[in-house]
């Protein structure tokens, strides 16, 4: 009956009610699409780590890293290749060549990072060799005289190997796009001219257009001026096994786009072979060995495990390479909680404002119900349900519109490319795809029960200090 009762009482001022559960649901929503945003922003980067940069284990000399000498080599590959075999849940296995030199061009030099990989295993591994960007060749696919390079976008255009002209066909694309006539025909004077730098693109057609048409056009413009001519040439050099100054030309097979700039400009992949018979070292050695899992959750377990077995070897998991992005992914729970609960905290204040006027104005028939027999644990019940009502009410239709708008936009994606600049510096992408697991919404659920109950205690308190005489004289 109590709850019967309860339920009614939230009915009888619809405005008020509709009011106090609008303003949760909109709470919600905001916080669970919030969190689904940053989440899947996490878990990007996450993939991205795992499957393009670093994989879930590497085992190196303990000197390697610190020094990056080529002599600080894996003294016992065979030993290292049987223990990771051995390994439950291990799946794939390879190593890596990996030297510290000098990429340069007519145009700039950089210090980079040259790995040697064996380019069959790597790509059934790894996703990099999906992040080719279409127009510059290939994954170490085209024939060419000269040693082949698979470069990242970044350092390509530190090298100014990428450059932006406005050609022809450039302004087709532009008017592809829906770029206006009268935009284009501002950008006319410009056709043909070669720019070796974004900024320096950017800069002059800013003196062409007008603000809004920089901020509508501006990315679309870049993108067509982007320039590639395949099969560049870069030199790289570097130190071999005995401390001697060597190098070669390389040609750039072709060039990859991550979310992570610092990545891009230092990565420079060959294959192995050419590498070794460049610094003269023997076929089977070895700097570093990676290692995957069969999934992501195996890290924390498999991680000591093939330390205790290799201990003359610096073994690190990805978390602990990556630290920032490790501890945001152990604690990422608790941080969804303490968002969370920052949301409803505010939203318990109106839920006791509500639940406060409504025992205010039914002062008389609280009275009456205490005058006739209902006990003051039962008047406390009924006041702490119609607030647990209000929330979970409100609280559903929060999680409900967030799981609607999750789900349209975790297949379209929200673009934030205006930001992408600073989001990739940091290695994360500018394309978010919204998720979160159903774990979430168990945890808000019981989150919002809670407020609910909380929001009543003091107005509860409230009606039991009503005095059943005195509350019957009231109006």
């Amino acid at each position: 009956m109590i709850t019967s009762l309860a339920w009614k009482n939230v009915w009888r001022n619809k405005t008020r009610s509709l009011t106090v559960i609008a303003a949760v649901t909109v709470g919600v929503f905001a916080g669970v699409f919030a969190m689904a945003a940053i989440n899947s922003s996490i878990v990007q980067r996450i993939d991205a780590a795992v499957n393009e940069e670093l994989a879930h284990i590497q085992v190196n000399n303990k000197e390697f890293r610190s020094s990056s000498d080529i002599q600080n080599l894996i003294q016992d590959p065979a030993t290292v290749i049987s223990t990771l075999e051995n390994t439950p849940g291990v799946t794939d296995i390879t190593g890596r060549v990996i030297v510290r030199g000098i990429a340069s061009t007519s145009a700039g030099s950089t210090g980079v990072e040259i790995t040697g990989i064996d380019i069959q295993k790597e790509r059934e591994m790894f996703t990099l060799s999906e992040r080719l960007i279409p127009v510059t060749g290939s994954y170490f696919g085209s024939d060419t005289k000269l040693n082949s390079a698979f470069v990242g976008e970044k350092l390509a255009k530190e090298l100014y190997i990428i450059r932006y002209i406005l050609t022809s066909e450039a302004f087709q694309t532009l008017e592809s796009k829906g770029v206006p006539a009268e935009v284009i025909e501002k950008l006319k004077p410009l056709e043909g001219e070669r720019f070796t730098t974004e900024k320096k693109l950017t800069d002059v057609f800013t003196g062409l257009l007008s603000v809004k048409e920089i901020k509508d056009y501006g990315m679309n413009i870049k993108e067509a001026a982007w320039s590639y001519r395949e099969g560049s040439r870069i030199i790289l050099s570097f130190l071999d096994v005995n401390g001697h100054q060597t190098g070669a030309a390389f040609r750039i097979c072709g060039i990859f786009r991550t979310n992570n700039d610092l990545f891009e400009a230092v990565s420079l992949f060959v294959p192995q072979d050419e590498l070794r018979s460049m610094t003269g070292l023997e076929e089977g050695q070895y700097h570093r060995f990676i290692a995957r899992l069969e999934e992501d959750d195996l890290t924390n377990k498999v991680t000591p495990v093939v330390r205790e077995e290799l201990p003359e070897l610096e073994v690190m998991s990805w978390k602990e390479i990556q630290t920032d992005l490790a501890m945001v992914t152990d604690y990422i729970n608790q941080i969804y909680a303490i968002f969370m609960v920052i949301i409803l905290a505010a939203l318990a204040f109106g839920i006791v404002n509500t639940m406060l006027m409504s025992v205010l104005e039914r002062t008389r028939e609280l009275g009456m119900l205490s005058a006739i027999g209902m006990n003051r644990r039962r008047v406390f019940m009924m006041i702490m349900l119609e607030s647990v009502f209000l929330s979970i009410v409100g609280g559903f239709a929060g999680m409900a519109v967030s799981a609607v708008v999750i789900a349209i936009t975790s297949r379209t994606g929200i673009n934030l490319i205006k930001y992408a600049e600073g989001m990739e510096a940091f290695g994360y992408s500018a394309n978010l795809y919204p998720t979160i697991g159903a774990d979430f919404f168990i945890m808000l659920t019981v989150m919002i029960v809670i407020t609910g109950i909380l929001s009543a205690i003091y107005p509860a308190r409230k009606a039991l200090q009503l005095n059943p005489v005195e509350a019957l004289r009231g109006e």
